[in-house]
């Protein structure tokens, strides 16, 4: 493992930080669309847990790219300033939930202690993203008061999301970066 981030380093996540705020940022539009389409038949809300995915994927493709502590946090936190500066219409409030979702992710690389980067990273991150950023929905979206049933679904459909975005679209694009030698391993 590296000792530290080198100006290389630094250049490719302020990249990837930029990147992804533009698509947090696009992500913003599918999320009120689909908004507008689940409320009517009551699964409005739903419309935060399909998209988390999205806004979950610079953190571990930095994770997956630089394999260094705090790359995975500093990446999410990096896209959602980006995306906040981009005039997105949560505001300063995206730093929060960058800063949540970059600890999201963050800690299932912890779990491997940064030495294990496959299959079972991906799920651990899954894992832990998914019950972090449902815990600040919970606490900042009254998400207490939504039915047993309604909850299950949500975080069902959290997990997923993260899991397809964040996780295997992540590990393909780790791939690609690989065989194109940006990524050295």
């Amino acid at each position: 493992m590296k000792k530290g981030f080198h100006l290389r380093d630094i250049i490719l996540l302020a990249l990837l930080g930029i990147i992804f705020g533009v698509i947090y940022f696009a992500a913003a539009f599918v999320y009120n669309g689909l908004t507008l389409l689940l409320t009517p038949i009551g699964y409005g809300p739903l419309a935060n847990d399909i998209t988390m995915g999205v806004w979950c994927m610079a953190g571990p493709l930095a994770g997956f790219m630089f394999r260094l502590p705090g790359a995975s946090f500093l990446g999410e936190f990096l896209g959602a300033t980006v995306e906040m500066f981009l005039g997105d219409q949560w505001g300063a409030a995206n730093l929060i939930s960058g800063a949540v979702q970059g600890v999201g992710t963050e800690l299932g690389f912890t779990l491997t202690g940064y030495r294990i980067y496959n299959w079972l990273t991906i799920i651990l991150v899954t894992i832990s993203t998914t019950i972090v950023t449902f815990a600040w929905d919970w606490f900042r979206n009254g998400y207490s008061q939504f039915a047993g049933q309604m909850l299950l679904v949500m975080i069902i459909v959290r997990f997923i999301s993260i899991f397809l975005f964040a996780g295997v679209l992540n590990k393909l694009i780790i791939n690609m970066l690989t065989r194109a030698h940006i990524v050295r391993r």
